[in-house]
């Protein structure tokens, strides 16, 4: 059973940095693509961030430029490094893992908490 676990969320000042990492029980070798999404209230889920297994990355326009996804096949962990936050980054944000045919993938981590206060 593929399990994927977020970490690393909280409340950050505006301007400032979180890490998250989702942590897979599995090998994320099996999964062609690993991506970030949020969701925040009253809003629909959305894209933030993807990576392949050949490391090609895909950025929501309004965080490119400031977050990094990066994975670990090693630590079968992928992360998400968020710099320069602002108040509109507030979300819960959700780990996704899938084929090359999902979009998004069809395993869902339960989701961590980012605050960005201003």
């Amino acid at each position: 059973q593929v399990q994927l676990v977020e970490s690393g969320g909280g409340l950050v000042q505006a301007g400032g940095s979180l890490r998250l990492s989702c942590a897979a029980s599995v090998s994320i070798s099996s999964f062609y693509n690993m991506g970030w999404y949020r969701q925040a209230p009253g809003k629909q889920r959305e894209l933030v961030a993807s990576i392949t297994i050949g490391g090609i990355t895909n950025y929501q326009s309004s965080v490119r430029g400031r977050f990094t996804i990066s994975r670990d096949n090693a630590k079968n962990t992928v992360y998400l490094q968020m710099n320069s936050l602002k108040p509109e980054d507030t979300a819960v944000y959700y780990c996704n893992a899938g084929s090359l045919l999902e979009n998004p993938g069809r395993y869902w981590g339960q989701g961590t908490q980012v605050t960005v206060s201003s």
